[in-house]
């Protein structure tokens, strides 16, 4: 694996990009994306129009933890949430189908990034073969209902939650880039304002095309001969 972001080492398995099938993959869910693109990004809160078109979705008591405060987390539904959500491309609902049996390729974090009364929720949705993430939202209660405040739908994109901020980081690629070896990635900082998600920081790192299982040129290296007695 390449050197990765600091956002990345909460979820190594989704900034995995070392599969040729998992870019098969999010060609499906992102088609149309130019390399190295931003992709669909929406930083502002929901419409009011959409907010009240998304049907209220009830937070599953089925298992909570303890949290400071003495309050209890409620576990919300996250598939429901993705496929009750207008902002949420069609295609991406038409493939948003479970690995094996229920499972679903997605992440759930709770935390607080918009100071609302109710945990905030990150989710991420990735491939099931490789776990590449796809997309990244992040849902806000408000009303008694959770609403789809920050949306991220990039090749290689993943989001967590560190001190309050939204960290999302994603791979970039140059042309000719293989699948397990990005040029680079973006990580980025957002923070609540107001009503909505502003950047507060970005950081770019490029990777060395040195380092790597296959070399500069992707070739296996042959092994050394040991030096003869």
């Amino acid at each position: 694996m390449r050197g990765l972001g600091p956002a990345w080492s909460a979820r190594e398995r989704a900034a995995g990009v070392a599969a040729v099938a998992g870019l098969a993959a999010v060609g499906v869910f992102v088609a149309g994306c130019s390399t190295g693109g931003t992709g669909s990004r929406d930083e502002g809160a929901a419409r009011s129009d959409e907010a009240a078109s998304t049907a209220p979705v009830t937070p599953t008591p089925s298992a909570s933890l303890a949290t400071e405060g003495d309050t209890a987390l409620k576990k919300v539904d996250a598939i429901a949430l993705l496929k009750g959500d207008p902002k949420i491309g069609e295609r991406v609902k038409a493939d948003l189908k479970p690995c094996a049996a229920d499972v679903y390729p997605v992440d759930t974090s709770y935390g607080n990034l918009t100071n609302s009364t109710a945990p905030d929720i990150v989710v991420n949705l990735m491939t099931c073969g490789d776990s590449v993430g796809i997309g990244t939202y992040v849902f806000r209660e408000e009303n008694n209902r959770y609403t789809n405040v920050f949306t991220a739908e990039d090749p290689a994109v993943y989001a967590t939650i560190d001190r309050g901020d939204l960290i999302v980081t994603k791979q970039v690629y140059a042309k000719g880039d293989p699948v397990a070896y990005p040029s680079g990635e973006d990580v980025i900082t957002y923070r609540w304002t107001g009503n909505k998600f502003t950047q507060h920081d970005w950081v770019h790192n490029d990777f060395s095309k040195a380092v790597g299982d296959g070399g500069i040129d992707g070739s296996v290296p042959a092994p050394s001969e040991s030096p003869s007695n």
